[in-house]
């Protein structure tokens, strides 16, 4: 996993004071992440640069370029920073080719946004709004410099943002691409050093960035085992059957041992599953909510959620029951997967906030810690386009998602996956980050359309990562 920061303010700093590097190196460098990710067979580039020290890096990365591409540097609103006024220098006197607008019909194959880094705190003027819609109708390969002019230092986006496919980000990672509206707007992201490597440059982070190599598959490494060793999991089933038997499934091809579908009434359950009035005995983890209804009394749900310190998942329609927060006073063993409505009920029920769902999108972060901060101990899996898995205020962002999981039944496929896990003995956050990562991977792979993908391909995916 990666480190993520809001601002890489102080670790720039950290190389002036520490390194004896200074702006002119680190821009030197940015210019050169930039260059580093053109296309092999393009040849007209547009750069557009801002006033401070973003455009720099383009004008820089101008300097670079001229004569071995046909190079137009467009600066719309002149320069102010000190590092911007001495890399325009530095252009001019090598005969950059400056131009006062932006030609639409100019046939550019390559364009680079330098006009804003990860810093800004204001919304767009009318002229920056109109520069930037006019370069994201260009059709051409687009490079956003440290992150696409327009999305904020929280990761909103206020008006409008550049459309990159590739954001070339310096330094470090910022939070503010892992934003859900980000992902629409950041394409591919690559971090580049400034002068030094990453064990220099970063300090210590409370945000993380999940990767591949960051799933830990439950592989199976003794031959003498029985069906036992891999844990027993009780799905409890509600209203809705059908939700309840794709999770318990998820959890059997994930490698749960045993599952038992706990039902209230018959049910047609699939062969590989068995099926109880009762929690067995030897349950050793719960997954629960998914498809419940609220047919049920805080008797009936007790059996279940309280009086015992089993490992549970806890999803959907709990989110809106009063008894949650009974159970969150009394079992740290859990993990709780809400998309943001059930994550904006969450909040109300726990007396945290009283917030809309849009207001949670512009800042699932600072909800998302807000909630960590008075559960410590609980996992917290908010869904969405990049994934946030909190625990003890840590955040671990898992972007790996699709927009294919956007299926009903996709949440309760990720709910069994992780409740396998803590069956088979995995800790609540080990099993969250495990189950996210095999479930967006298993999408990941998915090899026909897009909108094809359904809750059966997930499972059948997992078993061949």
């Amino acid at each position: 996993m990666k480190k993520v920061f809001k601002s890489v303010n102080a670790l720039d700093q950290k190389c002036y004071d520490k390194y004896f590097l200074n702006e002119d190196i680190l821009q030197e460098h940015a210019a050169l992440g930039l260059k580093s990710v053109l296309p092999k067979d393009s040849s007209r580039i547009l750069i557009v640069a801002g006033v401070g020290n973003n455009g720099a890096d383009g004008i820089a990365l101008a300097r670079i370029l001229h004569k071995l591409y046909d190079v137009d540097l467009y600066i719309p609103f002149g320069v102010k920073s000190k590092m911007a006024n001495l890399q325009l220098k530095r252009a001019k006197s090598i005969g950059v080719n400056i131009i006062n607008d932006i030609d639409s019909d100019n046939r550019y194959e390559v364009i680079v946004d330098a006009l804003f880094g990860s810093g800004l705190n204001k919304e767009l003027n009318q002229d920056t709004i109109q520069i930037i819609n006019t370069l994201n109708q260009i059709q051409a390969f687009k490079i956003a410099c440290d992150i696409p002019s327009g999305i904020d230092i929280d990761g909103d986006i206020k008006t409008v943002a550049f459309m990159a496919n590739i954001t070339v980000t310096m330094g470090a990672y910022k939070s503010a691409l892992f934003s859900d509206i980000a992902k629409d707007f950041v394409g591919e992201i690559k971090c580049v050093d400034l002068g030094v490597s990453s064990y220099f440059y970063e300090n210590e982070s409370d945000i993380h960035l999940l990767e591949e190599s960051d799933l830990k598959l439950p592989l199976r490494d003794k031959q003498n085992t029985h069906k036992g060793d891999f844990g027993h999991l009780s799905v409890v089933a509600g209203k809705k059957d059908g939700s309840c038997i794709i999770a318990a499934l998820g959890a059997f091809a994930f490698g749960a041992g045993l599952v038992t579908v706990i039902e209230n009434k018959p049910y047609m359950i699939p062969p590989e599953l068995m099926s109880s009035s009762m929690m067995p005995p030897k349950t050793n983890a719960i997954c629960i909510g998914m498809g419940l209804g609220n047919q049920f009394d805080d008797e009936y749900l007790s059996k279940f959620l309280l009086n015992h310190n089993l490992a549970m998942v806890i999803d959907a329609d709990l989110f809106y029951n009063d008894i949650l927060i009974r159970v969150l006073n009394e079992n740290q063993n859990i993990v709780l997967t809400p998309h943001p409505k059930e994550f904006a009920s969450l909040l109300k029920l726990t007396n945290i906030a009283d917030v809309s769902v849009k207001e949670i999108q512009k800042d699932r972060f600072g909800y998302a810690l807000k909630f960590s901060k008075v559960y410590k101990n609980i996992v917290l899996l908010l869904k969405g386009a990049n994934t946030l898995i909190v625990y003890n205020e840590k955040i671990y962002i898992q972007p790996l998602g699709t927009n294919a999981l956007s299926k009903g039944g996709s949440g309760d496929v990720l709910g069994g996956f992780i409740a396998s896990l803590l069956a088979q003995g995995y800790k609540p956050l080990d099993a969250a980050i495990s189950g996210s990562l095999a479930h967006a991977l298993s999408a990941k792979k998915f090899s026909k359309n897009n909108y094809a993908l359904t809750p059966q391909d997930i499972i059948e995916g997992v078993k061949c990562l």
